[in-house]
């Protein structure tokens, strides 16, 4: 399988379409919130954490430094207000390397596992992702479909049903009919991966030698030693400490909750790039 060699005039349309639409560049998401989370996370909070268990410590003063490498945020602590900023030139980087697993994936025929805490706004990028593999001879799982799984939020314990759209795993509300405007909830739960894995596991078909995701997908695949890659906003420390730990493969820094359209384009240069263009 040839390597497609992305040209410059390529990555400077990209560059300008990640900041237009603001996925890079100057981002929606706040600094007031990124910093929160990476005290949170230092403080070892699990709904910031999300399935990571740190072999190091990861002091607030790290984490920040870590994020201000991986995403190109302002590492001055005295930064403490406005919308945060993601380097468009890491986040094309982040792209190359996901791209570099999916292809490797794609090459080998590898069982994968898909699956979103974010449906509203990812459903489409990994769906795309997905049916390209499948394509490519990748046996696509969908392990422990239906089965319930009981996740924290901040309205107490609630219960919702894993299922797969397009290949891609994401949760529902019980008794929630499907539509355009209800694809899912959002989670940043790592019950959901725990849970299709045992699946797998229990099952007579493999297990999957990729996790391709977001959130608790990502880490809670990394975590048990299943190779793991995904995208991560600048509030999502856990996906890029556990990349500089060795358990998160690939992370691609950029806003998670943009339009979904606006993903479009990086589903394209992640296929060219891995080969799998149709």
């Amino acid at each position: 399988m040839g390597r497609v060699r992305g040209t410059e005039t390529d990555h400077e349309a990209l560059r300008a379409h990640l900041v237009a639409s603001r996925l890079a560049g100057r981002i929606a998401t706040a600094r007031e919130k990124s910093l929160m989370r990476y005290r949170l996370f230092a403080a070892g909070d699990p709904r910031v954490r999300i399935g990571l268990e740190p072999d190091g410590e990861w002091r607030t003063s790290e984490v920040l430094r870590l994020m201000g490498d991986k995403c190109g945020v302002s590492v001055d602590p005295g930064h403490i207000s406005g919308p945060d900023v993601i380097d468009p030139d890491r986040t094309i980087a982040g792209l190359e390397m996901f791209a570099e697993r999916v292809g490797a994936a794609a090459a080998r025929r590898a069982p994968v596992l898909l699956g979103t805490g974010h449906p509203h706004r990812l459903l489409g990028f990994y769906a795309a992702l997905a049916d390209a593999l499948s394509a490519a001879g990748c046996p696509v799982l969908t392990p422990a479909y239906g089965e319930c799984v009981d996740i924290a939020t901040r309205f107490g314990v609630r219960t919702y049903n894993l299922v797969y759209v397009r290949g891609v795993a994401l949760m529902r509300e019980p008794g929630v009919r499907r539509t355009p405007n209800e694809p899912g909830v959002h989670t940043h739960s790592p019950l959901p991966v725990r849970t299709a894995l045992d699946a797998a596991a229990d099952a007579p078909g493999p297990l999957p030698e990729l996790v391709i995701g977001d959130h608790g997908w990502v880490c809670g695949a990394g975590q048990l030693g299943f190779e793991a890659i995904g995208l991560a906003d600048t509030d999502d420390p856990a996906l890029f400490v556990g990349q500089a730990e060795g358990r998160v493969s690939a992370v691609v820094p950029l806003d998670d909750a943009v339009r979904s359209d606006y993903y479009r384009p990086l589903t394209r240069y992640v296929l060219n790039r891995a080969c799998l263009s149709q």
